[in-house]
């Protein structure tokens, strides 16, 4: 009962924060208070027992991998400087101010503190990713945030570890470089597992030796093999040796297709992963942990990290890098901590307390303390500040059209005339030519093509059309983009010839084939050619028309809410308005309404 409460109320508040809009670390770590220590209905830690810690762990490796197999080397082609830079000197700067900041303000000793720095330079893609889905930040900023979160996850530990190692080594006798040997080794070791592993599977899956439907299952496992693997050599190299086989996957997609197939089932599964993840560590937490949280020297170190170590080391590194003022000023602020932190700093508080470091108790309410505050500061203020600095989309739903044709450029520039974000895409210079005239936004190119994808924003736009003359082209369009857009806002055209009789149509269909009966792409441009003009309609009150007793009048074919939201008039019967909603139709002549 308590797994399947875990899972569904973390399911749940991913939901929920998408419907509400909140960060959804923010909802799910509330969520897991509130069934544990507040209110003691469920304790994971004490009822999975010995599988607490291995669950959790592998839950990371797996979030880490679909994180690294999502990188792509294109993404950042212009910021690559400032990348390396955060990455490798702005994590340095990272972990000597929060080591400093964490003894001087926290009072913790100067291992502990060192220790503790290192892993608070991580941020990861468990609480990143979720941030940039809800934000809407332009690709510059998104992908630096990106990179460095599942760049960074790994190191944090290693910095740990290797803090670790010095100050152990060093209480045992004078300091000697090659006691250092070991951990190098066994750091190299790990990359090279992760990057055997990860060459072995794209060079199976390339020559075809996984059976389609065994693919996904197969490199699940072969993850998990390469996490444990990690983890013989040494604690806390299972999460670089994931880290680099999903690299390994990610450079291998250009030569081995098939590869990005798995995308889609990682990604489900590392979204199912993070909210049961978060849910187990603070539902596990006890309420002199929470107590613990707010203490002053907590509260002024959270501060500190917050408004001086982050800020500071981005600033630093970035000088002289391709990053404004403004996209500094947005990455410097975004920092939140998340499972990594949480789950390496409850290992490092037992190992230290065994070897005497009575101070390593207040490491767990320390790390609770800056995820949460960290979470819900740059949860609820990354839309905001992003706004504020003009680095977010702020315009209503945007829409992109696929196909420049006499119709679909009529249409866009009516919806561009009631304020709606339009772009259309096509092969044809010649025919986006005639869309630039009315100063609507273009992409010459090959929508279907891998290169669209760092060459265009899709931040503005939230539907797509496909509205080519060719059924099968626009079909595969609409293949394409549903993992991206959704389904219910992918939409395309039928072409001429389209006979079958409406009830015919299966109601799965319907709701993604525009506009209703007759309505197809050679009869529409025919229209628009002979002197069809579109005409909005404003609705005064709250009604429902049936598109047969609308024939007459002109094709209806979408709705602007009063909310700025669009809704696309599908092969359903009726459509649904309510008082300030606007009827874009397209009529022969000017009618009176």
């Amino acid at each position: 009962m308590s797994i399947v409460i875990i899972i569904s109320l973390g399911m749940f508040s991913q939901w929920l924060a998408w419907r509400i809009q909140w960060p959804s670390i923010v909802i799910m770590t509330i969520a897991g208070l509130f069934i544990g220590p507040m209110l003691g209905l469920v304790n994971p830690q004490a009822e999975l027992g010995g599988l607490y810690s291995p669950i959790i762990s592998l839950a990371v490796a797996l979030i880490l991998f679909e994180g690294s197999t999502s990188l792509d080397i294109r993404e950042v082609r212009g910021i690559s400087k400032s990348v390396y830079r955060i990455v490798t000197f702005g994590a340095l700067l990272a972990w000597i101010g929060g080591s400093f900041a964490a003894h001087l303000i926290a009072g913790l000793s100067l291992e502990i503190s060192f220790i503790i720095g290192g892993l608070f330079v991580v941020t990861g893609p468990t609480v990143i990713i979720p941030l940039l889905r809800q934000a809407k930040l332009p690709p510059r900023v998104a992908s630096v945030l990106k990179w460095e979160g599942i760049i960074v996850d790994p190191i944090g530990p290693l910095l740990a570890l290797f803090a670790y190692e010095i100050f152990k080594i060093t209480s045992e006798g004078p300091f000697q470089f090659i006691d250092f040997i070991p951990f190098f080794v066994d750091s190299i070791l790990a990359t090279s597992v992760g990057f055997a592993i990860g060459f072995l599977v794209s060079f199976f899956v390339g020559k075809g030796l996984f059976p389609e439907y065994m693919k996904s299952p197969i490199i699940f496992c072969f993850v998990l093999i390469c996490f444990i693997f990690g983890e013989a050599i040494m604690h806390e190299t299972g999460m670089l040796a994931v880290t680099v086989m999903g690299l390994t996957l990610a450079r291998s997609k250009k030569y081995v297709h098939s590869i990005g197939s798995i995308g889609h089932f990682m990604e489900n599964i590392s979204v199912m992963l993070t909210s049961t993840v978060f849910i187990l560590i603070t539902a596990s937490l006890t309420r002199e942990t929470l107590i613990d949280v707010f203490t002053w020297p907590i509260i002024l170190f959270v501060i500190t990290m917050l408004f001086l170590v982050r800020p500071l080391s981005i600033w630093l590194s970035t000088i002289g890098t391709e990053l404004s003022l403004k996209e500094k000023a947005l990455v410097g602020w975004i920092a939140p901590r998340g499972i990594v932190a949480l789950t390496v700093s409850g290992y490092f508080a037992e190992l230290l307390i065994e070897d005497g470091y009575q101070d390593a108790t207040i490491l767990t309410p320390l790390t609770l303390a800056l995820v949460f505050i960290t979470v819900c500061a740059h949860g609820f203020t990354i839309g905001p500040f992003a706004r504020k600095l003009g680095l977010a989309n702020t315009e209503s739903s945007g829409v992109m059209i696929v196909g420049a044709s006499s119709f679909s450029i009529a249409f866009a520039k009516h919806l561009k005339e009631l304020g709606t974000s339009v772009l259309i895409t096509d092969t044809s210079y010649d025919k986006l030519s005639r869309a630039r005239k009315f100063g609507i936004a273009t992409y010459h190119g090959e929508i279907l093509s891998e290169h669209s994808d760092f060459e265009i924003d899709m931040t503005p736009y939230d539907t797509i059309l496909a509205m080519r003359g060719d059924a099968a082209y626009n079909a595969l369009v609409c293949q394409t983009y549903f993992p991206e857009f959704g389904y219910n806002n992918t939409f395309s055209l039928p072409v001429g010839g389209f006979q079958s009789e409406h009830k015919e149509v299966p109601p799965s269909i319907k709701a993604n084939l525009l506009f209703g009966e007759g309505a197809t792409f050679t009869e529409l441009n025919k229209k628009v050619n002979i002197g069809y003009i579109l005409k909005t309609i404003e609705f005064k009150n709250k009604q429902t028309i049936l598109k047969n007793e609308w024939k007459s009048e002109g094709i209806p074919l979408c709705i602007k809410r009063k909310n700025g939201s669009m809704v696309f008039v599908t092969f359903k019967d009726k459509l649904m308005l309510d008082a300030g909603d606007q009827l874009i139709v397209l009529e022969a002549e000017t009618k009176r309404y």
